[in-house]
């Protein structure tokens, strides 16, 4: 199992949840004052985006790092 493949098709799909959720509080905000569940929906998706993002955005760094270890050692 790759990894990195996976983490990168998690963030896209809870990119998907995020942005529906994010629409979903629209509407409801629309028809009147929400309800709490609706207002905080975004925020599991956003800090899951937020960590495999940081995840994603580390890898080439790390695995720089990893390259030149091999090669010089």
């Amino acid at each position: 199992m790759n990894w990195n493949k996976s983490i990168r098709q998690l963030h896209r799909w809870l990119s998907v949840v995020f942005t529906l959720a994010v629409i979903a509080n629209f509407a409801a905000m629309a028809l009147g004052t929400p309800p709490a569940w609706v207002v905080y929906a975004p925020l599991p998706p956003l800090f899951l985006l937020l960590f495999s993002g940081l995840y994603m955005f580390a890898l080439p760094y790390v695995g720089g790092r990893r390259e030149r270890a091999s090669a010089a050692g």
